[in-house]
């Protein structure tokens, strides 16, 4: 079978999947936007496997906070996405992570050569922008947030198929009177065969000067769906000889960053996203890895970095909705300790505790790697997205 994977911000689990679909002996091409500054999977095929790995790119550069230019950007990459499809003519595509509008080009590109669209459902971008655009833009983001869901809703019904990451996102397809047996539901995995638990004082953290004391770890993307206050909150109340090492980008990030440059952070240690090839060593450098989500985007988006972060084995803290599924593993694993999204003093508090809590620490770093190790198999997580694409 030839495989287009389209996983638009290019996380580290989704290449894994694609290698280990090559490795069984499909035709697989994973194309994602080389420009999203988010954290990205190991981009390189090293073996005797039909894998090539597409970035995507557009001229003229991506913006996150000024609406008209991201839109233009969306409608130049979708263009690019659609011409992928139409020169590769692969039989199954499956599109995750990937802005609506540029959603709506794959979902027509499929049609023009005859593939099989799978809606891979990592979060509702269509819920979230009808939630925070009012927020930014009060005059129009009502009727955009409406245009956006409309599009979602109509790709959902053309799908040939839809993978939900977690079933608490049937609720909404329900609504949209999605039939479930056009629904199979497939969690989220962190890529636990690229990720070990490694010592804390390593060649990563040696290299950029941490701190001796305790560190506070946030590595991933800061954006409009996460909230720096609770970061920069932390940071204020940590001990002199410990910090808040901040691994990230986005608009978020960026605000952290300056504050951090004027002198008003002082324990805190701003660093750009690393390369996937030193992740666990930068992970294995905190004593207590963070979490953040807002509550409009908590309910329909599972943060992956959480995922990640069980890999590595340290305790979690997350400030998100208690029904999000990350916070519920969390809750149920005994992984780490989560607070809502608006407790800024909770999560500050939590953080502090666990770090001064050793026993505590280690039992929840030891039950989230447990979790890791059971869940993130990557031959049953392939096994049931082949069975979709056989049943095609």
């Amino acid at each position: 079978m030839k495989i287009l994977i389209h996983d638009y911000a290019g996380h580290p689990f989704q290449t894994q999947l694609s290698r280990q679909l090559a490795r069984r002996g499909h035709t697989v091409i994973h194309a994602y936007f080389s420009g999203d500054k988010g954290p990205k999977g190991q981009m390189s095929n090293e073996e005797d496997i039909a894998l090539t790995f597409e970035p995507l790119n557009i001229e003229g550069g991506y913006s996150k906070t000024n609406f008209i230019k991201r839109w233009q950007a969306d409608a130049k990459y979708a263009q690019v996405a659609e011409q992928l499809i139409i020169k590769t003519s692969p039989d199954i595509v499956l599109s995750g992570n990937t802005p609506t509008e540029i959603q709506e080009k794959i979902v027509k590109a499929c049609t023009q050569v005859g593939g099989k669209f799978i809606y891979w459902c990592q979060d509702f971008y269509s819920i979230a922008a009808a939630r925070l655009l009012p927020k930014k833009l009060p005059i129009a983001g009502h009727a955009i947030g409406a245009y956006y869901m409309a599009l979602e809703k109509r790709q959902m019904r053309k799908a040939d198929h839809i993978v939900h990451i977690t079933e608490s996102f049937c609720e909404q397809t329900d609504k949209w009177k999605i039939p479930r047996g056009k629904i199979t539901i497939i969690p989220n995995w962190g890529a636990i065969e690229d990720i070990d638990v490694m010592a804390r004082s390593n060649d990563w953290s040696k290299d950029n000067g941490l701190a001796p004391g305790k560190r506070f770890l946030y590595s991933g993307t800061l954006a409009l769906k996460h909230n720096p206050e609770l970061l920069s909150e932390l940071s204020k109340a940590v001990p002199d000889d410990s910090e808040v090492v901040l691994v990230s980008a986005g608009v978020g990030a960026d605000t952290l960053k300056a504050r951090a440059a004027a002198g008003e952070l002082p324990r805190l240690t701003a660093l750009p996203l690393q390369p996937f090839e030193v992740f666990d060593q930068v992970l294995a450098s905190g004593d207590i890895l963070l979490g953040v989500i807002e509550r409009e985007a908590g309910e329909f988006s599972v943060p992956s970095k959480i995922l990640s972060y069980l890999c590595a084995g340290r305790p979690i803290v997350l400030a998100a909705p208690k029904e999000n599924l990350a916070a519920k593993i969390l809750i149920q694993t005994g992984a780490g300790r989560v607070v809502e999204p608006e407790d800024v003093k909770g999560f500050t508090r939590e953080a502090l505790a666990l770090a001064q809590d050793k026993e505590a620490a280690a039992a929840a770093g030891a039950a989230g790697r447990a979790y890791a190790e059971d869940n993130f198999i990557i031959d049953r997580v392939t096994d049931r997205f082949e069975a979709v694409f056989k049943s095609l």
